[in-house]
């Protein structure tokens, strides 16, 4: 598979719902998820050449806590390590929604 602007797909909320609920339910400790504002997102995304973005799985040694390191990607399929990266992204607990995906 070739990675491009359009990699990934749509999915209805009951497809996300399981697919969180099954998650949630193996790992219950575990971060819920996480926000990202989109002055960030947008920022890597509009960084030339970025064809979308990586996000790599992570770990904060500190507080012993999964988080997410967010990269641009070229259109050679390359990390852009010389372009933005975002971490300290907001977790869910405590900031969640007040109307969660499960509902």
């Amino acid at each position: 598979m070739r990675l491009d602007e359009n990699s990934g797909g749509v999915i209805t909320l009951k497809e996300a719902q399981d697919l969180v609920r099954t998650y949630q339910t193996s790992n219950p400790e575990e971060v819920k998820g996480f926000f990202i504002g989109a002055n960030h997102l947008k920022a890597i995304l509009n960084q030339e050449r970025c064809i979308g973005v990586r996000i790599y799985n992570a770990y904060e040694e500190e507080s012993k806590t999964h988080t997410l390191v967010l990269i641009g990607v070229d259109g050679n399929e390359n990390d852009m390590k010389e372009g933005v990266i975002v971490d300290r992204l907001v977790k869910c607990p405590p900031h969640c929604s007040g109307t969660v995906i499960l509902d």
